[in-house]
Order: C-alpha cells, then structure tokens, then sequence
C-alpha cells in the first residue's frame, strides 16, 4: 500500500494520499485547495473515493469539504458537530474503505477533545497510523489551543490515550502525523516528517514518560505563544469554507483604487523581499515576505475582515500567495498594485525607508529581539530586550532608539513595519541572528535558564 505525503513547510502541516489498491484512494487531513492530491491521483489513474480528518483544525482550513464536493466520501470525528456533509464517526468505528482495507478509529483526545487517530489494515494487518495532532515526531500535541484552563485536563487526556491506544501498537508500524516541525500545534519536536512506533517508543521524550503527572509537567512547560488566528478556525472548519473550486487569481489594481482602498481601511501587506521593502516601501504598510511562514504571520497580525492589498515583486509566486492566505480563511484579498511599487513611486509621495544594517552596526538605544520566546532563551545578545512579534502590536516599549532583530531579518523587518504603524520613526533593522551579531562584534552571547 503506497502512501504519498504533501509537506507545507510554513505550516508544518503533512497530508496524505493513500492507494487503496483498487483504483481508488483516501487523503487524511488535506489543505483547503487540494489541487495537487488530484493531480497526483490523476497521474496514477486513482480516484479520490475517501478522504479523512482526525480533528477540526486550527493551523487551517481543512479540504476535506471540497474533496466532497467532488465525490469523496469526508469522514470526521462525529464530536466534531462538523456542519458540512460528511460521515460522522466514534471511536472504535471501522470504515471499509475498498477489499481488504479499513480504518479504525482511534480515540486520541488532547489536541482536541474530538480528536481521532486512524489505523489503516490491509488484509487484517497494520500498515500505518495517521496520528493527526495526537503522536508526532519527536513530540506529541499541544493541549492548550482551548485555552489555559483545557490545557491540563486534555494532557490527561492524551497520556492515557498514548499509553492504552498508541503505545500498544507494533514497532515497526509505520506513524503519518499531521503537525510536524514548523507546526504551532505541536510541542518542540524533531524535524523528520514521519516515523515508526518504535523510533518513538525509543527517542521520543514525551512517548517515554510513564508517569502521567511527569507527562503533563513536561508537556505544559514546553508550551509556547501560537497565532492569534487559531482561535476562529476550529469554527470556520466546523461551519464549513467556502468552496472556491479553483484557485482564485489576484486582481491588479491602480494606484488611484489602491489609495481609495486605504483610506477605507484596507492594509497594505508588502510581501516583496525585506531588501527591497527597506529601500522603499508605501507609507504604512506592513511587510511580511512571501516565504513558507508567510501565512502564520499574516494570521497573527492583520483582523480577518480587513481588506488587504498587495505589493509584489515581477518574478513572485502569486498563486502561492493566494493560496497561503485563503488556507488561513483571509478571504478579502482586494488584489495587487499593478507596476508593483514602481507605480506608486511615479504617481505618488515620496516612499518610507527602513534602515537594514549588517550585523556589526553601531547600535543606540535598545535592541529588541522579536524571535519566539524559547529562541530567545536557548541564545540571545546580552542586554536585547525579548518581545515577540505576535505582541509588538500592544507591548509597551522605550520611547529612545529601537533596533530590531530575529534570527535572519525577515520578522525584524516585519516588526518594523508594525512599529512604523504605530507611529515610531527611525527604527533600524539587523541582518541576521546574535550568532552573525556575536561574531561580529565584542557582543556576548547568553542563555536563559
């Protein structure tokens, strides 16, 4: 039984497809535009008869509506009250998917409370485990995605799911998990996408632990921030998306529209990269550079309903952009500035510039370094202030000179932009991390306990 995964490393988030062996195929846990499962079923002349979701996603929105609307049978977790046509199933249900081939389904509360694992057999013996947010590599599932007050309960949760549902399987049975490295669902984990039973049983910290206070001490102290963006699409994936079929284009727009589109309150999202954005950018707008991490920090830090408008690059990826910020439910995308920032520079005031400095500058006033918190603590320049760029928005700061940084510049440049935003003038960007700022300067490197 051959199964195929699809890896968005942005999201950290694993798919896959699945050849039943009689011409058909399941996907579990698909992206919203699942485009590439049907081609590559098409390719191998499989049809897309079953697809599954092992919980109501928060990372994104799940494709399991639209691989319905195209004919497949969409299973998922009956707790998840989904509103969307689809096979609601419990615990202990095995699902027949073609001769010789079914799902069993697992109950694996923690992520979720709904979360179910499934078990695929062939001819009665175990083939693979599609883990979804339950057992990962390296790590297993968050638990506080319902807050701080759930985080503890659904712990418990998972430690006896682990130990009386997962930990009894065989070694060598092979673990498709959803989340992965890159994923904000996950606890701190490795960086292979997929695994066995036994290599979990033996390198996996959390896997390991027997004792379920210890488990859940351990897994809520690894615990960092996650966007902001999560707390609506569990709901969107339980209502059900909109279904676009194909993947929308992004319309050009003047810079007459693109003005008007402003003063109504629309954001400008600047995705080319920092380089260029530091050289020149719109007055205001805020720059996140279309990368694999695009769509986490588009989620943490623009509202849902705002309008947003583009400014590109000629040889960028628009369809990848599209596609990252409609898997997050962003659904107002008002399209692109047409001649990209050439053509507000022609028709309009002078453009805001951002300083982007190597990592050797001369730094006055405070550093701030916008990394995640255990970045932060596992290495950072002594005397840099630590806050996250999920918070900048609220957080309060020096009001003397502000340089940013974060591991490579991308989140410092966006912090920038945020700051700009909130009114600060003259704040200065580093290229790179403390490693390339220590070892360019007499700056000390230091860790938190």
């Amino acid at each position: 039984m051959e199964v195929t995964d699809f890896v968005d490393e942005g999201l950290g988030h694993s798919s896959y497809l699945v050849d039943l062996g009689d011409g058909s195929a399941l996907v579990v846990d698909p992206p919203r535009f699942p485009d590439v499962h049907l081609r590559t079923a098409g390719e191998r002349g499989l049809r897309i008869a079953w697809t599954a979701d092992t919980h109501s996603h928060a990372d994104y929105i799940s494709g399991g509506p639209e691989l319905a609307a195209r004919g497949a049978r969409f299973v998922a977790p009956r707790e998840g009250h989904l509103e969307t046509p689809h096979v609601p199933i419990d615990p202990g249900t095995e699902v027949v998917l073609a001769p010789g081939r079914v799902l069993h389904a697992i109950a694996t509360p923690g992520h979720t409370p709904e979360h179910l694992a499934y078990l695929l057999e062939e001819d009665g013996v175990p083939v693979a485990l599609f883990s979804g947010g339950s057992l990962m590599v390296g790590t297993v599932g968050r638990t506080d995605l319902l807050g701080a007050a759930q985080a503890e309960p659904l712990a418990r949760r998972l430690f006896q799911a682990l130990r009386r549902e997962i930990a009894v399987l065989p070694d060598d049975l092979a673990v498709y998990p959803t989340h992965g490295a890159g994923s904000f669902c996950s606890a701190p984990g490795a960086s292979a996408r997929t695994t066995t039973i036994g290599r979990e049983r033996a390198t996996n910290p959390l896997f390991s632990i027997t004792d379920e206070d210890e488990f859940v001490h351990q897994l809520l102290a690894g615990f960092g921030t996650f966007p902001t963006y999560f707390g609506r699409l569990p709901e969107i994936n339980r209502r059900g998306p909109r279904l676009y079929g194909d993947l929308p284009a992004l319309p050009p727009l003047d810079t007459a529209h693109v003005e008007d589109l402003i003063d109504r309150g629309a954001v400008v999202i600047d995705a080319r990269p920092i380089s260029a954005y530091a050289t020149g950018h719109i007055p205001g707008s805020l720059s996140i550079e279309l990368r694999p991490v695009f769509a986490s920090w588009l989620g943490w830090l623009v509202d849902p309903e705002t309008p947003l408008v583009f400014v590109l690059d000629v040889d960028q990826d628009r369809a990848a952009l599209v596609r990252a910020c409609l898997d997050i439910g962003y659904e107002h995308l008002e399209g692109e500035l047409a001649g990209g920032i050439d053509a507000w520079r022609a028709t309009k005031d002078p453009l805001a510039t951002t300083p982007l400095v190597e990592p050797d500058a001369k730094i006055d006033g405070t550093l701030i370094d916008v990394r995640q918190r255990n970045e932060y603590a596992a290495a950072h320049i002594a005397g840099a202030v630590n806050v996250e760029l999920g918070a900048l928005v609220d957080a309060d700061l020096p009001e003397d000179h502000l340089s940013v940084m974060c591991g490579h510049g991308e989140r410092a440049m966006t912090a920038a932009s945020v700051l700009e935003r909130r009114g600060r003038t003259g704040v200065t960007v580093l290229r790179g991390g403390p490693d390339d700022r220590a070892a360019a300067t007499e700056d000390a490197l230091v860790t938190t306990a």
